[in-house]
């Protein structure tokens, strides 16, 4: 790992405190998962959280980049790392790799991992924060760990096969040729070639055979699905400018049995651009609620205590609120 001091500053100038940022490297059957470990330079944490970034992005780009920025000088230290499906289309060599050759069981995996690393170095379960696919994979990760501290999805999608159409439905992906394209893929996997690629007309423009039939596929979870195995709380936000039924705060909610807090934020699209500050201070102010105030210490309030009683709505935050 290399040390250094970390600044990162949102678009509207909130500028934190210096941070300790660590480069880390954990190996996978493949490639390795690349990140950075941010934490406070003057003092000790009480909390860590996993940052699990979208499609197309990376650890240093979009919510998981002004997040950090929020929760360390809050003494909650951030693990922001890569899946392998990480921007869209790179390579470390000249063997290319991605978003565009991602599947939805290595995304699983790379959770896993990246948890395994959390826990072995902060000593206990962390708080989970995953946009758009990352808050997908996250949901599902939370829902195969009941013992998350918390769980926050920024503008998470609806997943399974679902998400193709619905995602084409509104100008992303395939839009109208979804039957071309996937007619497409499956002729190049039944004849060999599962990573060549595709153009779609829509974000994320560049797709392999194999990953567009995956996603085809009931292998990508649904997020709804896995909303009633999740046992802690959970804060969901979503842009005002966003499509409910591709990001589907309210049906996740009325499915799950912990407390969740839906805010829907006004005038933000899926990025939250131009709100970076007001995400940052409404996820950091939340999750005071549940952790305790800083200076509570290491532990928090206990796990049992976060998830008793009845689903919370403090005042302003009531499902399909605004936030401003």
């Amino acid at each position: 790992m290399i040390g250094g001091v970390a600044t990162v500053s949102d678009r509207q100038g909130y500028e934190p405190p210096p941070m300790d940022g660590q480069l880390v490297s954990l190996p996978t059957p493949t490639v390795p998962i690349d990140g950075m470990w941010f934490r406070s330079a003057t003092q000790p944490p009480r909390a860590t959280a996993m940052l699990c970034h979208g499609n197309g992005a990376n650890f240093y780009s979009g919510p998981v980049r002004f997040l950090s920025s929020h929760l360390v000088p809050r003494g909650i230290e951030c693990f922001s790392f890569n899946r392998r499906g990480h921007e869209t289309l790179t390579s470390r060599t000249r063997v290319p790799e991605g978003n565009a050759y991602q599947t939805a069981a290595e995304a699983i995996e790379d959770n896993e991992i990246a948890r395994a690393h959390v826990v072995q170095r902060a000593g206990g379960e962390p708080v989970v924060i995953g946009h758009s696919n990352g808050g997908l994979f996250a949901a599902r990760h939370v829902a195969d760990h009941p013992g998350v501290r918390a769980l926050v999805l920024l503008s998470a999608h609806l997943g399974g096969p679902e998400m193709l159409r619905r995602g084409s439905e509104i100008g992303l992906m395939a839009q109208g040729r979804r039957t071309e394209i996937s007619a497409e893929a499956h002729r190049l996997v039944e004849s060999g070639e599962p990573e060549a690629l595709l153009l779609m007309p829509g974000w994320w423009y560049v797709v392999s055979a194999a990953t567009y039939l995956d996603m085809e596929s009931d292998n990508i979870p649904r997020i709804v699905e896995a909303a009633p195995r999740i046992e802690c709380p959970v804060l969901y936000l979503r842009g005002e400018l966003e499509d409910p039924e591709m990001y589907p705060a309210e049906n996740f909610a009325a499915a799950a049995h912990a407390p969740v807090d839906v805010r829907i934020v006004s005038g933000a699209d899926h990025f939250y651009s131009g709100c970076e500050d007001e995400v940052g201070r409404m996820v950091g102010d939340w999750l005071d609620t549940i952790l305790g105030e800083p200076g509570a210490g290491l532990s928090g309030l206990p796990h049992d205590v976060k998830r008793a009683g009845p689903p919370r709505t403090p005042p302003g935050s009531a499902p399909g609120a605004r936030s401003r």
